[in-house]
Formats: structure tokens, sequence, C-alpha cells
């Protein structure tokens, strides 16, 4: 503590007050950061605090939740609270879940929470949590704790460690903790490593070398008998560096003056880090070789600098028999456990790298064995404890990456996969390893690794299944190459399905059957490993869906149909609700409601392709839960493709149940991804939906300058799922505006009156609007012949908002009034017509202007009164004041609300005013110690309040609002 007066009082000013708070002490190795920690715990403890101690730890720092499940471990009762011992080992597997007999004064957590918990605890029943969610759910915790009397404090060490996941986690909760008296949070980091928390926007101490009269009296104070000459060495080599200070003086009294001298001198120019790490290593050279075994399986399973207070992380090697070690200043041993624990980081880096390569791979062994119960940690071990080829531990990693994958973990699993790839015993399993790397780097959006990954697995051609998967999710992603694309994929699927040694060189995971809908093949058993086909033709199926046009989706059926047994109910499935729901959609309904009830064990890309073809049948509204607990899992280390289509089939479920200002928000978020990463097709399919929102709402200029883009960049290509939905939204903002010649010409484009364009899948989506359209343009004839091919062609029995619409536009076109009121009474009666409420709301407002003409104002009202709040509440202006001018026709005058603006946080007010003079999100971010992605996060927020959609237009939206919110 010499020299640190500025920070002891910082850090007990930090430590006793009231208020929640975080902060960041940021330091070089050896400066001092530890005991600094050391002393906030002391502090808080004599304080009466709850003092809950980790440590970022290297070997887990690609395992999600590693170090929060340290930090929770002693605030939340086990259902077996022993912690595991490294010897011996116990083969019975213990269960880390929240114990449901909590004892006598355990918070009683919320199902949510439990649940948030049980997956940070290793054994999840579900998928891991969003930061958000996981976040308020520690948040609540924490608060509970403390509204006991006793405030928390905790302490992080090595934070540069942490995983990913955690660090997210920790940064969402340091940030909260102003509002939350009694809980704070200090983290220590190494200045000169990358760390998570980096972009966490925490407060931040930097922690210095000492100044030369503080270094000067810090050595005399512990080395009060150094000669002249090696004083000066010391303090001209440690740089003011405290641990150096310590240290440096020890390690010259081990031998000759002189020589120890030259040995210094020797490392000059050399990292201060690394020079103590010179000296721990000829101390370790003196260890016996089973103290340096113990020390070394200790460091390899991350074994605590200095673990403090609370019972250990589960399944960690705990080292025995190393008084030696203690004795020499390596290690110490922490009190009231008793347990031993490296004195430093430096001395775990300096048993590892002392360690020869056959003495790692046999405490990786050990280790391995340890984590037996925990795949994924295990992976990690077998992988570093393996040389020559061995198929147990391949199949071992790649089991290891598949749990990695469903819980989030994609990219990880890439690693994982790739390893197993080069143990394994043939060349059949080392492609087929490859070829799933390539294919899962492929998700995580890392395609330049995809295509390596993929000639690595069939060197010599480009043509093999795995690049042909890699070339083409590339061409289309990013290119939208949907033509050529489509050839090159029906080539490789035919040449899979007619090669003799098909099942021999799929590179795909041949066990697969564990999952719902793997099995339930037609005329087919599990145990099939096709994987790779089915890969290849649900990539096949994507690419005719955006096509979009009939020849491609023929050709694609064909395709499917001489596959015969090895077409899976899936591919059937996906080829007949995305294609053509009108000809081919009936009966799937149920089968996707099954094949949804295990979506926890599947692929993200698997609960994607399920959730479209949910869309197309309008079910997708109880798969959307599920949805906004993976996405930004998926989003952060998972597949990112998956996440981004996640994010649109959000936003159609906000746009489809009127939750139109949380659509815009996501929407923009979906941009802002798919403009960052590139990818050209989903930036433009998330255009044409925010156009669809702009048309719904009114704001036709906005609408249609969207449709504008998305066109110029669809239409050449032809991709005509998006051409579509541009001529769909022409009809809808010319409708909004009352242009119905110009709703009705758009509405043709996308199928004639009176039939249903085959592949045409807003044929059935823009059913009411061409209707109304025709109706408003003197069409009744062709109005009512489209409602009745709509009826003939049993739209009703294929999804709740057709059976809405069908009934809404029969109608509207009814001949007689009986027909008409029974068609209005079935259409709003309809169990799930208020899921759509905009195409309600238009048909209630239809259902009082016919009832008005026909049997006066009073009849009218209850429908207009209907509709008109309907429109006041989604935010659609345009049909707001229609349904308002009928009801003042009707003799009501109702007063529309007064609209009411959400004010900018003060975050988003500077990150808009900074935007607005022309930075970009990276160079906001830099300005303001914030992420691209937080940044760009603050402006899909701030551009809804605001009242824009493009960053052009911040300028002159800044000026029309109030001053921002005060500055925290």
């Amino acid at each position: 503590m010499v020299g640190r007066d500025g920070e002891r009082a910082r850090l007990s000013a930090f430590v006793l007050a009231p208020d929640g708070q975080a902060l960041v002490l940021r330091g070089e190795a050896g400066v001092g950061k530890s005991t600094l920690l050391d002393l906030a715990a002391r502090l808080a403890a004599e304080d009466g605090q709850l003092v809950v101690r980790a440590t970022g730890v290297e070997a887990e720092s690609g395992l999600p939740h590693a170090g929060l499940h340290q930090l929770l471990y002693p605030l939340l009762p086990t259902s077996d609270d022993r912690p595991c011992d490294g010897r011996p080992f116990d083969d019975r597997p213990t269960d880390h879940r929240l114990s449901d007999n909590r004892p006598s004064g355990a918070p009683q957590l919320g199902a949510a929470a439990r649940a948030a918990f049980d997956a940070v605890f290793g054994r999840p029943d579900g998928p891991p949590p969003p930061v958000m969610a996981l976040g308020i759910a520690v948040l609540d915790l924490l608060s509970w704790t403390a509204s006991k009397g006793r405030p928390v404090l905790l302490v992080l060490d090595d934070g540069q460690w942490l995983d990913e996941a955690s660090a997210e986690v920790c940064g969402f909760v340091g940030r909260r903790l102003a509002g939350r008296p009694g809980v704070k949070l200090l983290v220590a980091v190494r200045g000169d490593t990358a760390s998570p928390f980096d972009t966490a926007a925490l407060p931040e101490a930097p922690i210095g070398a000492l100044a030369d009269a503080d270094a000067t009296r810090l050595l005399d104070l512990h080395h009060p008998r150094l000669g002249r000459q090696v004083r000066g060495l010391v303090l001209e080599q440690a740089g003011g560096n405290p641990l150096a200070l310590l240290e440096l003086p020890a390690h010259l009294a081990d031998g000759p003056g002189d020589r120890a001298g030259q040995d210094l001198l020797g490392l000059h120019g050399v990292p201060l880090p690394r020079r103590i790490q010179e000296i721990y290593a000829a101390r370790l050279a003196r260890l016996g070789d089973t103290v340096r075994a113990e020390l070394l399986r200790g460091a390899l399973d991350g074994a605590a600098a200095r673990p403090g207070d609370g019972p250990a992380s589960i399944a960690r090697y705990r080292m025995r028999e190393v008084d030696e070690a203690v004795a020499c200043g390596l290690l110490v041993v922490e009190p009231g456990a008793g347990e031993f624990a490296f004195r430093h980081p430096l001395v775990r880096s300096s048993v590892v790298q002392l360690a020869t390569p056959d003495q790692r791979r046999a405490a990786h062994r050990v280790l391995a064995q340890l984590h037996r119960e925990y795949p994924e940690r295990r992976a990690i071990h077998l992988a570093a404890a393996t040389v020559d080829p061995e198929e147990g531990v391949a199949a071992d990693l790649e089991a290891a990456a598949r749990s990695a994958t469903r819980r989030g973990g994609a990219r990880l699993a890439v690693s994982w996969l790739t390893r197993a790839a080069e143990l394994s015993e043939t060349r059949v399993d080392r492609s087929r390893r490859l070829g799933e790397a390539a294919y899962v780097a492929g998700q995580t959006d890392h395609l330049g690794r995809a295509r390596s990954l993929a000639l690595a697995a069939a060197p010599g051609t480009d043509e093999s299944p795995a690049a042909v998967l890699a070339d083409s999710y590339l061409a289309l992603y990013r290119d939208g190459e949907v033509r050529a694309t489509h050839r090159r994929i029906v080539a490789a699927v035919e040449r899979l399905r007619d090669s003799p040694d098909r099942g021999h060189h799929l590179p795909g995971l041949a066990d697969r059957h564990d999952l719902p809908g793997r099995a339930d093949r037609v005329g087919q058993g599990p145990d099939r490993p096709d994987e790779v086909l089915d890969r290849l033709v649900s990539l096949l199926l994507a690419v005719s869906q955006y096509a979009g046009d009939r020849a491609t989706w023929r050709r694609t059926h064909e395709v499917l149909a001489t596959l015969g047994d090895l077409a899976t109910e899936r591919a059937w499935m996906y080829g007949s609700t995305w294609s053509d729901v009108v000809r081919h959609g009936a009966g799937w309904s149920r089968r996707v409601e099954r094949a949804s009830a295990g979506l926890e064990e599947q692929d993200p890309w698997d609960v994607t392709r399920l959730a479209v073809s949910a869309y197309h049948l309008d079910v997708l509204s109880p798969l959307r839960p599920y949805l906004e607990r993976v996405v930004d899992r998926e989003l952060d280390t998972g597949a990112m493709s998956s996440g981004i289509v996640m994010l649109h089939l959000v936003l159609l479920d906000q746009l489809a149940l009127g939750q139109w200002d949380a659509a815009e928000r996501t929407g923009h978020r979906a941009l802002a991804l798919a403009t960052e990463r590139g990818h050209g097709l989903f930036a433009h399919q998330t255009r044409a939906y925010l156009a669809q929102l702009a048309a719904v709402r009114g704001r036709t200029a906005e609408a249609r300058e969207l449709q504008t883009a998305v066109e110029a960049w669809a239409r050449p290509r032809g991709v005509g799922f998006l051409t579509q939905i541009a001529d769909a939204v022409g009809a809808t903002a010319a409708l909004s505006a009352g242009d119905y010649e110009t709703a009705f010409l758009h509405a043709i484009g996308i199928t004639p009156p009176g039939a249903f364009r085959p592949y045409a899948y807003q044929a059935s989506r823009t059913l009411l609007d061409l209707v109304e359209a025709a109706l408003h343009t003197g069409r009744a004839e062709q109005a009512r012949a489209h409602a009745l091919a709509a009826r003939d062609a049993g739209l009703p029995d294929l999804s709740p908002r057709l059976a809405l619409v069908t009934h809404g536009a029969l109608a509207m076109t009814a001949e007689d009034d009986t027909e008409a009121s029974a068609h209005y009474a079935r259409a709003q009666s309809h169990p799930a017509a208020e899921r759509f409420p905009f195409e309600l709301a238009r048909i209630r407002l239809a259902h009082g202007i016919a009832v008005r003409r026909l049997h006066g104002a009073a009849a009218a009202r209850l429908p207009l009164t209907q509709a008109a709040k309907a429109f006041d509440r989604l935010g659609a202006p345009a049909w707001s004041a229609r349904a308002h001018a009928e009801l003042r026709a009707a003799g009501v005058a109702p007063q529309a609300p007064a609209p009411t603006s959400i004010p900018l946080t003060w975050q988003e007010r500077r990150v808009a005013e900074l935007a607005a003079g022309g930075l970009t999100n990276k160079e906001i971010g830099e300005q303001m110690r914030l992420s691209p992605r937080t940044v760009s996060a603050h402006l899909y927020r701030a551009f809804p309040k605001l009242g824009i959609t493009t960053r052009a237009a911040l300028r002159d939206a800044l000026t029309r609002v109030s001053q921002p919110t005060p500055a925290p």
C-alpha cells in the first residue's frame, strides 16, 4: 500500500458509500490491483458487508457463464452444496441446479429467475437466457440479499479472462447499480490485455506505477540491506512496479550477486511481466516432480489467484501436498477454507509455460476425467490432451460442439469440430467433421472460414457438398444471387443422391436423430447420416423462396420428389409452406406446432426454418417467446445469420400483433446488423419489412422511398420474394393515402382478381388490399370474384389470419345484407381475430360504413368506435381519420387522443447529436467509450422517439425536441 494513498481513499469511499455503484481498476500485471482488491474486501468485511469474490480464468474464457457461476455460487443454495474435489473422483454426478427444498431465509425466486440461474449453474433445462433476462435476475438476487441488512460487494479479479457472456451480464448489472443501494461491483483488469470490460461503459480508476520516491520507500521497507548497485539495478528494472520491487531482490539473493545481476541485465528489454515470470520459473525448477504436477493441474483448471470468501466453484481441481510451493512464495493458503491458491496470476502462467508438452497433456487428461459430467469443459481438456488421432476423443469433441451450438456457442463449436477433425482416425470422419465445421462457421457468419474449411474437407474440388454449401450461403447472403445458386445446389443434390457411397462422405453428424423432426422421415429410420443432404435441400428451398417464381419452385419440387425416402418430413414441410401456402399449406399447422414442442433441443438454424413455416401459416406467435430469449445469444456468440432471421421473425409477429413501435425498433436493429455484416439480402429484406410498417402507419413518403430501394436491388437479381413485398407496400401505402386506383394496380401486380398466382406468397396476404381497392374503384365484380376465389381455395382452413380476411372480404362483397352480416359476424367472432388488430379494425370500419348506410347511424356506432379506437392505438393516422370521419357522420364527434412524446435519455440524445454531426458509429463509440453495437442500439431506440427513420433527419428532429434529460 506504499504510495497508494489516493487509491486507498477512493476505494474506502467506494466501499463505504451507501449507494450502489461499480468500479473497474485497470493497470499492468504486478502493479497491485489484487492487493487493492484485498484492501476493499477487508474494508467491506469490517463494515459487515457480504463479500463475494471471483477470478477470471483463462482456461474457461470460452465457456459461457463460467465466471458468473463463481459469483453466484456463494449466494444461491443448491441441491448439493459440496464443492467437487479433484481427488478422489466421485462417480456420482452432482446436480447444481437450484434446490426446490430451499433453506430458511433463501430468496424466493420466481420461475423466470430460477430458470435463468439454472442455466448459469451448468445443468440447463432450457436455453441460456439473454443478457437482459439474466442481468435482471442477478439484480433481483443482489437487491434481495442487500435488503436483509447486509450490503453486498462483488469483487472480480483478472476480469480480462472472464468469459464474454459473464462479462456482458456483469456490465449490464454494473450499469444499473446506481438505483440499488447496498450493492457494489469492483473489477480489476490488466491494462495491456484486451478485456470484455473495455466496452462495458463502467467507471474506471487507472492504477499506475509507483512514483520514484514511493518505489524507493517500498524497496527499502522490504529489502533494507540491498547494496547500492543492486538497489539501483532493481529500481531501474522494476520501473515502479510493486510486484517487481518485491520479487527481483529475492531473485538476486538466490545466487552469487554478480551472476544474478548478469541474469537480470540479460532480461533488459523484455516486458516486465515476463521478467517476473522468469523469477517464478527459477523457483518452480527447484520443486519436486509431484509438486509441479499438482501445480500444473491447478493452473490448467483455473485455480484462483486469491479466491476469497465463499465455497469453491464446482468441479475445480484442488491441489494437495504442495507446502513446498507455499514455502518458496508461489502459493498462499486461503484463510478459513485452508485451500491452496496461486499467489499471483503470473505464477499460474509460469507453471504452464515451464511444463513440457507431455506434462501438460497428462494434466489435461486428469482434468478431462474430473469434468466428465460437463461435456464442454471436458472438451477443452480433451482437445489439449490428445496428439495422435483417437476416435473416442474426436467423438467427445463432436458431442461437445453439438451441445455448445444448442447453448448459443456456435463459434466455439467451430473450433471443437476442427480439432475433432484433426483427431479423426479415418479420412472419411475427418472430411465429415470439417464439413460440419464449415457449415457451422457459415451460420456464425464466418463465411471466409467456412469456405476454407469446406475446401479442406474435400481438397482438390470446388463442388464438394461442403464447398457448395459455403459458397451458396456467401452468394445468397452477400449478393442475393438466386439463379446461379439454385442451379449449383440442384446439381450438388443430384450428385449426392446418385452417389453409391453417399453416407461415406457426408460432412454431417451421423447421430443427429436425437433432434425432434429428425426421426420422422418419409420411409426412413432415424439412423441415417445424410445430414448434409438435408442441409443442401433446406438451402435449396430457401433459395427458391427468395426467388419466388414458378419455374424455380417447380424445379425444386421435382428434385424433392426424386429423393424419395431421402427427403425428410421437414423438407416437405418447408417445400409446402414456403412455396405456395394456398395450394400446399393444408394440414401443416398441427405438424409445425408439434415440431415446436422441442425447440431447446434443436440447432438455431432448424428453429428459424421451422419459425418461417409458422409465419407462412400465421402461427408464429407461440414461437416468438423462445426467439426473443435466444436471439441476443445467437447474435453475440452463436449463429449470427440465424440471429438476424430471428429478428425478422420477431418483427413480423410484432407487426401482425399491432406492436408497431417495438417492430420499428426491431427492424432498425436488424438493419444495422445486416448492413454491418455486409448482408445485402438481409439488409434489403429488413428495408422491405420497414416499408410495410411505414405503409400501414400512413407514412407514405417513407414507405415509397424504401420500396424504391428494395425494388432497385431485388428486381435485377430476380429476388421475387422482395419484389412481391415491394408491390404489397405500394398497395398498402396507396390505400392509406386514399389512392385506390394505384392500390389496385399494385395489388394486381401480385395476382389477378379471382385467382391466386402460383408461388406468389403475397397473393393471399394481400387479399383484403385487392378487394378494398377494387370496391373503391367501381370494380365490384372483380372484388367479389376474388373473395369467392379465397373461399373456394379453402383459405379459412389454412390459417387464422386468412380465415379473418376471407370472411371480411366475403362480407364486403356480399350480394345481400344477410350474407354480409353473417360473414362480418364470423370474422369478428373468430377466436384469433384480436391477434390481427389492423385487419380486424379495417373489417370493422367497412362493417360500420355498410351498417350506417343500410340501418342508420345508431347501429353503426359500435363497429365504427371499435375501429377508431384500434387505429388510434395502433398509430395509423390515415385510417384513424377515416374512422373518425365516419363516426362524425354517425352523429359522434370523438376526440382523438393527443400524441405523447417519449423523451430521449441522456445517452440517446448525446449519441444522436454526434450522429447528426456526421460521426460514424465507431467514432461515436470511441468518444463515448461504447461499442459500435451499443451506439447502434441507442440510435434505433432514438429514431422512433424522434419520429424519423434515417440519420439524415437527425439534425432537424433534434431541434424540435425539448431539452435532453440531464446527464447522470
